[in-house]
């Protein structure tokens, strides 16, 4: 049963690229910190990608693999192409790539790429970039997907809201995929926690402490102002002091207000 859109790090298949056999790289992507594979392999005979993907599942919490294509091979999710149509029979959670504005549809997630360069496509581009690939996904949940290779363009996912980096050729290729899921799992979930871009009250802000952010539209440049508390672990309540703003749920400390959603 799938209970959640995808996030953290996403690792796509490509049994071409693997440095090891596929089942054996996407285990330690796995281990190393994967939270959703996807599975391509279109091409695989039927009876052949059913039984991959009936061992990819095992690996993962329910839900979590994700097919390529408008079949889910027995389970209950599915990513499709932009020429995809749509499943044949009612599946939880359904998944597209875009390359273009996405306009509002019935996905409940899309991938946007080339955000970066990438080597597994050469020439295919250009590159968006997270910002714009953020504004193309409007208010639709959006993994970042080309590219994706370094902390640096990680949490520059991150602060633009992505819900996931979608990866494959850095991970498929790595001599360790296991360390590299890590690596790239890891800075994801460091840059959300302490840097990423996030929403409170209509504004996008910035987690720098709790419960404070810097307003330069009321107080002027570099004035401390008290800001909304993002409730979560450890945070009791809101930031003492006669200005202190509201609670607000989410799992940071504290936010800096970069201004409106729509800058």
């Amino acid at each position: 049963m799938v209970t959640a859109t995808p996030s953290g790090l996403v690792v796509l298949t490509d049994r071409r690229l693997a440095a090891g056999s596929l089942v054996s790289v996407v285990a330690a992507a796995v281990r190393g910190g994967a939270a959703w594979v996807i599975l391509r392999e279109r091409d695989l005979p039927y009876a052949v990608r059913r039984a991959l993907a009936d061992e990819l599942r095992s690996m993962l919490p329910p839900g979590r693999l994700i097919v390529a294509g408008p079949d889910p091979l027995g389970g209950d999710a599915v990513h499709l192409a932009e020429a995809d149509p749509w499943p044949a029979r009612g599946v939880a959670l359904v998944g597209r790539s875009r390359h273009d504005v996405v306009f509002p549809s019935e996905e409940d997630y899309v991938t946007l790429s080339p955000v970066f360069p990438t080597s597994t496509k050469p020439g295919y581009g250009p590159a968006l970039g997270p910002g714009e690939a953020a504004r193309w996904a409007g208010s639709v949940p959006w993994l970042a997907l080309g590219g994706i290779d370094s902390a640096a363009r990680v949490a520059a996912c991150a602060r633009a809201e992505a819900a996931g980096i979608a990866v494959l050729g850095a991970v498929m290729r790595a001599r360790d995929p296991e360390q590299v899921a890590r690596e790239l799992s890891t800075a994801f979930a460091a840059a959300v926690d302490s840097g990423a871009a996030v929403s409170v009250g209509g504004q996008l802000a910035e987690v720098v402490g709790p419960g404070r952010f810097t307003h330069p539209t009321q107080t002027g440049a570099g004035e401390a102002a008290a800001g909304p508390v993002v409730a979560g672990p450890g945070v009791a309540g809101p930031a003492a002091g006669p200005a202190a703003g509201p609670v607000v749920a989410g799992p940071a400390a504290g936010v800096r207000a970069l201004g409106g959603a729509g800058s």
